[in-house]
């Protein structure tokens, strides 16, 4: 039926049981985080996997973001890249654990030495997707260290807490490809889940229980003005456009 083609699942997008059932156990506390950030591991009868869990109670309040609302950003923005197929997000879900509610995301072995900077020219076409899917969500804090390098040589983006503003609030290190073509491909994907996020949409469903509504409607104005201009934009006039610190 058109309007309601599924996107192929992308390598690595798919939730593990584990993930989502399995009982929590806590390793320890992530460093240089501003927010709680544990890591865990989560056990189900056949497999087990390492996760971040980000509680909603160790959310710190921020002037420009609803409380206790970050975490549903994290599992809203995996939401939105399984819908495309890209960028990777590592699979995050919503759930319960020993500190109440908030977001459980597969845990990435990464590379720390390398990050957006170091990376951007080996992986050019991997971080186009990443800029626009950053549009689409309004990510208020894409640094060079949230892009990691795993041990396939794979690209992963992470903390997608400061995303899906209505107001414009894009703060990225991310601005290579400014008045570059949009992929054409990946403009079709865009396309797609564009329309699913009219109102009765599978996309729209699924943000619609993770966001307010004002918020969900914003997305879909973000993609239409992306598909529109056709290219990838210069920063907003009067908004901050790099996150600090850069890394």
């Amino acid at each position: 039926m058109p309007g309601h083609e599924r996107a192929p699942e992308a390598a690595g997008l798919s939730v593990p049981p584990a993930l989502a059932t399995g009982e929590i156990e806590v390793l320890g506390a992530l460093p240089e985080s501003s927010n709680a950030a544990l890591l865990v591991r989560c056990v189900a009868p056949d497999d087990s996997v390492l996760a971040v869990y980000k509680p909603m109670r160790g959310e710190a309040p921020l002037w420009d973001f609803p409380d206790g609302t970050l975490h549903r950003r994290e599992v809203a923005a995996f939401e939105l890249a399984r819908a495309l197929g890209w960028p990777r997000v590592p699979p995050t879900v919503l759930r319960g654990g020993p500190f109440g509610p908030g977001s459980m995301q597969r845990f990435i072995t990464f590379d720390p030495a390398e990050h957006f900077f170091t990376l951007e020219v080996a992986h050019a076409d991997a971080f186009r997707r990443v800029a626009l899917f950053d549009l689409a969500v309004n990510n208020a804090d894409r640094k060079a260290g949230h892009c990691l390098l795993d041990e396939d040589g794979e690209i992963w983006v992470i903390d997608h807490g400061v995303c899906f503003a209505v107001e414009p609030k894009l703060r990225t290190v991310i601005w290579t490809f400014v008045d570059e073509p949009l992929p054409s491909d990946a403009a079709e994907d865009l396309a797609r889940v564009r329309r699913e996020l009219e109102p009765g949409g599978e996309v729209a469903a699924t943000l619609g229980a993770l966001l307010a509504p004002d918020e969900v409607a914003a997305t879909a104005q973000r993609i239409d003005r992306v598909l529109a201009e056709g290219r990838f934009p210069e920063p907003e006039p009067g908004v901050r456009p790099f996150p600090w610190p850069p890394i």
